[in-house]
């Protein structure tokens, strides 16, 4: 039983991971969201290519779809791209944070 007292912690620090780059204050290293260039997906249907294409076009580490009547959190996050949706899965706007 008191192997087990000591074998247990080793297991269960084997489970934690560490992420490969670390997000501080709610930034992801080398990723500043910019708006610039963006405009041109306004009007486009959401799909996975687009949002791939927009989180590259825009340099944000995270895509956040916002359709109608969602809640959205206000914290300010400058890796987040945040993409608003109309009621037909058009984007109507892209904004950063």
């Amino acid at each position: 039983m008191r192997k087990m007292l000591f074998v247990f912690p080793l297991l269960l620090s084997a489970c934690s991971t560490a992420p490969a780059e670390p997000v501080v204050h709610g930034e992801t290293p080398g990723h500043t969201c910019k708006e610039e260039g963006t405009a041109k997906f306004v009007g486009q249907t959401r799909n996975d290519a687009v949002g791939t294409e927009i989180k590259r076009v825009s340099n944000a580490a995270v895509l956040r779809w916002a359709p109608p009547g969602v809640m959205l959190t206000m914290d300010f996050r400058a890796d987040r791209v945040t993409v608003w949706l109309d009621p037909a899965d058009k984007i109507t706007k892209i904004r950063c944070g």
